[in-house]
């Protein structure tokens, strides 16, 4: 009943570029900075074919020691790249990013894998990195939501209980949004993927429900942490300084 994944010819892959050209067109006309649309046009490209080869290695590689470097490795760019919204700096502030989001992230990714999925070996790379990658990001983008939203509101001098409600509120919406749209507006980007690789839409639809979860869950609980990590730096969210 089901076909196996169709593999897209280079040729077939280019034609896909059609409407991106057109759009890189407008923008050249109408002068709005079609230069930096094919700057990340290269951008992607490079870096998907970038990881395709890394991801060749390490699932070939199938050794715990390289999941793990890649993990870790994860983290560390996930915690830097979810402080860019702030405009106080500093090892502390990384800390506190990194540390929630191994509060958040790593607990739900080790409870999706090891007692949902039951994944074996426990490392399998094409199952622990993915999900890894889904769960990091979307508690990356959570925190750094939640961060830009606090610092604001710190400068227009609301209180820490009222900054923190605001800024966990604000950093909810997207995966609130995403929870109530998923189904009737969109097909997530996974329960797609395994559909046009042809798995049943019901087992698509179990495995979409996982990662719904741990989405939620993770980001939550690291834009909660590291909003709660705040705290003792409450007073220096008022300007252009640097958290040592």
């Amino acid at each position: 009943m089901f076909a196996a994944v169709q593999i897209i010819p280079l040729t077939d892959l280019a034609i896909a570029f059609l409407p991106v050209a057109v759009v890189v067109l407008i923008l050249y006309r109408w002068s709005l900075g079609s230069g930096s649309a094919m700057y990340a046009l290269i951008r992607m490209l490079l870096q998907l074919l970038a990881i395709g080869y890394v991801l060749t290695y390490i699932f070939e590689a199938d050794q715990p020691w390289i999941v793990l470097a890649a993990l870790t490795m994860m983290l560390g760019t996930a915690s830097w790249i979810a402080l860019r919204p702030l405009n106080v700096k500093g090892r502390s502030l990384y800390g506190k990013a990194l540390v929630s989001i191994v509060l958040g992230g790593v607990s739900t990714l080790l409870l999706v894998t090891q007692v949902v999925l039951k994944i074996d070996p426990w490392f399998a790379p094409p199952k622990m990195i993915p999900l890894a990658g889904m769960i990091f990001a979307t508690a990356m983008n959570t925190i750094s939501i939640a961060a830009e939203r606090f610092q604001a509101e710190k400068q227009r001098g609301a209180a820490y209980i009222d900054a923190r409600a605001t800024s966990i509120r604000a950093a909810i919406i997207p995966l609130v949004n995403s929870l109530l749209a998923v189904g009737l507006v969109s097909l997530p980007g996974m329960m797609t993927g395994q559909i046009l690789s042809g798995v049943d839409p019901l087992i698509a639809a179990r495995y979409q429900i996982v990662v719904m979860c741990m989405i939620f869950g993770s980001s939550g609980i690291s834009s909660a942490c590291f909003l709660t990590l705040l705290k003792p730096l409450d007073a220096q969210f008022t300007g252009d300084i640097e958290i040592q």
